[in-house]
């Protein structure tokens, strides 16, 4: 009897010091995934931001007068020109906020998602061997998901920043610049804690498909180079992917993220814009501001600023993923006895 006691005991002291460890890991990788998506966001931010100030400055220039840029790189010398280096990194503090939120939550979620494919038990060799990585189809729903929790935690940020990007108009004709508390109050007033998320639709169709797109392009043309770069014999890793070629399939990530739901991004900018412009409380829905932008100016109007958004994220995504996992590679492990 005693001895039975003393097994069960033990069993249980086991069971305990095991979850204990599970917990405890668990822990850390949120951290780990957090801190350094939130890193890596914030590298990414500074290498794109110039590129959203030149994107911004020529989107914000009035149809009935004369242009002042002929194109992008015009604009960007004439940037450099009036503000100095500096001056195309202004207003770049609350980007980095949404940057860094936006980045941690996309890893963060992207991990959860793919340790709960694991532990359902719809891939029974994965679960067999937690170790072993899912299916490419797998990785494509984790991307979705990702995608469609991060918009929850965006579609504020972005709200705020789009209301910032565009001067507000007053009876007398002048332009009004308001700051972000302003902002943050004028939505509450007219449309109370909801109007957080004015533009939501829009921002879960971008951020579901695009999570899709970004992780699912990073993870088909990694794997791509992995079959490249394998020679008979040897073990399949990561390690041999050099950090050139995740720099490749981040580029290309970026660039299949950007392009392919740029349209859902367009009309969520003039959702969330139009009422800085009038301040009435009105709301539009996804599909009518969808129809009178294709009425308006039909699919180039809705791909208005594609370029340029392309051609940023192709250094943005490559950095990002590449800081990202350089950071979780070099985090250091504490080992539980």
């Amino acid at each position: 009897m005693a001895e039975s006691q003393v097994k069960l005991s033990e069993s249980l002291v086991a069971h305990n010091e095991t979850s204990l460890g599970r917990k405890t890991t668990q822990g850390q990788q949120a951290l780990k995934d957090v801190v350094c998506g939130s890193t890596a966001g914030i590298v990414g931010k500074y290498i794109e931001y110039p590129f959203d100030t030149v994107k911004v400055r020529l989107q914000s220039q009035p149809d009935h007068l004369p242009l002042r840029y002929t194109g992008p790189l015009d604009c960007f010398k004439q940037s450099l020109k009036q503000d100095g280096f500096i001056g195309i990194y202004r207003g770049i503090s609350a980007p980095l906020v949404g940057a860094a939120v936006e980045n941690a939550c996309l890893f963060f979620s992207y991990r959860l998602a793919q340790d709960a494919f694991k532990a359902s038990g719809i891939y029974p060799n994965v679960k067999a061997n937690p170790e072993q990585e899912l299916p490419y189809s797998a990785l494509l729903y984790c991307g979705a998901i990702s995608g469609a929790v991060t918009s929850l935690f965006l579609t504020p940020i972005e709200l705020v920043k789009c209301k910032m990007q565009v001067p507000l108009e007053t009876p007398g004709s002048t332009l009004q610049k308001p700051g972000i508390l302003n902002i943050i109050g004028s939505i509450y007033r007219h449309q109370g804690f909801m109007g957080y998320w004015h533009g939501q639709l829009g921002t879960l169709i971008r951020e579901t498909g695009g999570g899709v797109a970004w992780f699912g392009g990073y993870e088909g043309v990694k794997l791509g180079f992995k079959k490249l770069n394998h020679q008979p014999g040897s073990a399949k890793d990561d390690d041999n992917v050099p950090v050139y070629q995740r720099m490749v399939a981040g580029a290309i990530a970026g660039m299949s993220y950007n392009f392919l739901f740029y349209p859902a991004d367009t009309i969520k900018s003039r959702m969330q814009t139009e009422d800085v412009k009038q301040i009435t409380g009105g709301k539009s829905t996804f599909s009518a501001v969808g129809r009178a932008i294709w009425r308006q100016h039909g699919l180039k109007g809705l791909y208005r600023g594609c370029g340029i958004t392309v051609g940023r994220s192709i250094p943005s995504s490559a950095f990002i993923f590449t800081v990202y996992e350089e950071l979780k590679k070099r985090w250091p492990e504490q080992r539980y006895e």
